[in-house]
Formats: C-alpha cells, sequence, structure tokens
C-alpha cells in the first residue's frame, strides 16, 4: 500500500528547476535579485509541485516569523475599517503579515487573544487604546514583544502611541458647539468602562464647559453600545429628560446618525430645536439628513504611521517617539444656535 505523498522539498525545487537550492531561496525570497528566466524556471517548478515554504522552520531560524497581531474592539465597528487597511498595506509592503482578532469590548477576551497571537509567534502587537492589565505589558516584555497603542494619545510612560487626543479633540468640538450659543449639553457615549477613549472625550466636554463657566455636573450623558438603533434610543430618552439639552454631542458618528433618525421619528427639527454632532467623519456623516457636523479623525493616515512605528520597534528594537495625529472639527448644517427659551 502506497504511503502518503510526499511533501515536496525546496531539493525538489531546485532539481526540477536545474539550479541550486541557493537558487530557489533567493528567488522566493529576493526574487529582484534572480535574472527573469531562471526565476520563471523556479516559479513555475514551485507551481508545478505544489511547493510551500517551511516558514516554521524560516522564523525558528531567523527567531522572527514577519507577522504582526493587531487586536481591535470590533469587525462590526466601520470605523476601524479604513484604518486597520491602511496598517495592511503598510505591513504587506515591508514584508509582514497581518492577524486580526476582535475582542467585542471585553478584556478578559483581549488579553486571552493577545497571548494566543504571541504563542503563535507574531512578533509585534498593535493594540487600541491603554485602559488594560499592567500585567498583559509585563508578559509582553517577558517575551521580547513590543507593542504599540493606537486611536489613544498620548502614551502613558515607557510606551508608544500613535493616535488621536480624544480628549483635546472632543473639548474643541464643544468649544465650537458652544461658541453657537449652547448652555445645555447632552451626552450619547459608548460605554466608558475599560474604554479610556470614551473616557478621555467625556472629560473633553467637561474641560470645554468648566471653561465657559458652566458646572461639568450638569452634563447629561447616556451611554449606550454601538449603533444606529441604539442611538436613536438613547436621544429618545435625552429627549425625557428635563431640563431638555439644546446639543447632543455623541462619541460617533453611527450613534449621531440614529439621533438624527430619532428627531425625524419624534419630529423634532434639526439644528432648529436642537442641534446633533458626531465623531471621526465618516462617509455617512456627509449623506446625513441635515449632514452632520463632527470631528475628522484621519484613521488612515494613524494606520499608517502606527505600521510604520511598529515594524522600527520589531526590526531595529528601536522606542520610537509616540505621534499625535491631528483632528479636525468639521462644521456642517446639523449645528446651529440654540433656540429661543
Amino acid at each position: 500500500m502506497a504511503g502518503p505523498p510526499r511533501t515536496p522539498t525546496l531539493a525538489d525545487v531546485a532539481a526540477r528547476a536545474g539550479v541550486s537550492t541557493a537558487t530557489v531561496s533567493r528567488c522566493l525570497n529576493a526574487p529582484e535579485r534572480v535574472v527573469g528566466p531562471t526565476r520563471e524556471r523556479v516559479l513555475e517548478a514551485v507551481r508545478a509541485l505544489g511547493y510551500s515554504p517551511n516558514f516554521g522552520a524560516r522564523a525558528l531560524a531567523a527567531k522572527r516569523t514577519n507577522t504582526i497581531g493587531a487586536v481591535i474592539p470590533s469587525l462590526g465597528n466601520s470605523m476601524y475599517a479604513g484604518g486597520i487597511q491602511a496598517f495592511q498595506d503598510v505591513l504587506a509592503e515591508q514584508g509582514f503579515t497581518l492577524l486580526l482578532a476582535a475582542s467585542g469590548w471585553d478584556a478578559q477576551q483581549e488579553e486571552t487573544q493577545i497571548r494566543a497571537l504571541v504563542a503563535r509567534g507574531a512578533d509585534g502587537l498593535l493594540l487600541i487604546g491603554d485602559d488594560r492589565d499592567p500585567a498583559i505589558y509585563d508578559f509582553l516584555a517577558l517575551h521580547g514583544v513590543p507593542a504599540l497603542t493606537s486611536w489613544a494619545f498620548p502614551a502613558a510612560p515607557g510606551r508608544t502611541a500613535v493616535g488621536i487626543d480624544n480628549r483635546a479633540a472632543m473639548r474643541g468640538l464643544a468649544e465650537t458647539v458652544l461658541a453657537a450659543g449652547h448652555r445645555r449639553l447632552g451626552a450619547i457615549m459608548a460605554p466608558s468602562g475599560g474604554n479610556d477613549r470614551i473616557t478621555a472625550r467625556l472629560c473633553g466636554i467637561h474641560d470645554a464647559m468648566r471653561a465657559t463657566g458652566l458646572n461639568p455636573d450638569d452634563l447629561q450623558v447616556i451611554e449606550t453600545p454601538y449603533g444606529l438603533e441604539t442611538g436613536s434610543r438613547a436621544f429618545a430618552r435625552m429627549m425625557t429628560r428635563t431640563p431638555r439639552p439644546t446639543a447632543i454631542l455623541c462619541a460617533n458618528d453611527v450613534l449621531a446618525v440614529g439621533a438624527l433618525r430619532q428627531a425625524r421619528r419624534m419630529d423634532i427639527a434639526v439644528p432648529e430645536a436642537v442641534s446633533i454632532t458626531g465623531f471621526n467623519d465618516m462617509e455617512l456623516a456627509l449623506i446625513a439628513d441635515p449632514p452632520l457636523t463632527t470631528l475628522r479623525v484621519p484613521h488612515a493616515d494613524m494606520g499608517r504611521l502606527a505600521a510604520q512605528a511598529l515594524v522600527v520597534m520589531v526590526r531595529d528594537g528601536d522606542t520610537p517617539a509616540s505621534v499625535e495625529v491631528p483632528t479636525e472639527v468639521c462644521l456642517r448644517q446639523s449645528l446651529a444656535p440654540p433656540p429661543p427659551d
């Protein structure tokens, strides 16, 4: 009885192509160094034999797998899509493969995924925000795996971050709302527990209120999960508050568009009766009715810069300086002065 088929080796490819094993290796790892006809013969032999390089053995020899792990809170949150795509594009240009996991906003699940990515040989990790058990960073240091945090700035002491200053950004947006004359503010936020970005945005609104002489305790806050419908329900609840806010700042554009939709259902005019703002400046903000005043976050730039920094950390063992990615308030028709009392 015939045994299982033998896995083709580098030597088999070399024999079929009529070249040395060194030439095959060079063709697979640095094809620009191999002349065209030879390279084509080698690649034809690879295809014909079904050869696959033994990356496990290569990783053991190089002590590197050329993989980068990233743990994001959710694959369903579209604000991460552009940033992670840009992050992956840069990694691919540098010869790295991305391993992506989503924690579902669960700290324990995130820790499990971090440990799993390290066990699978990830050379470095991208993490979102900095609010996690310090023991995780001790674990990464023990295994020599550098981690970069993104979507948040500044970095914790001794760490590197590439992201936006959520507190300063939201303060700037809140100052714009207050400059329009609003004094009764509401906020529809994602759950702040374990989410330093949301906590920072709330602090930014408080900062702006305090600077205007308002009591931050008067900010009316509803926390709700990400989604159009959850934003709608939160807006309906907010409109039952006394006194009713004249402006509502939302943690992201999806919650804000949900609030806009509910305002139409309740026949509440935006911005004549209440102003609504978002955060991120997704395409959704432009097609909203009315178009959404929001804060532009350059997610693709953030992803590219994060990948460049993490590659340096992995390849050179350096700790690059943290980078703050600038944001910009986008004024559109969902913000206007408050109605007269």
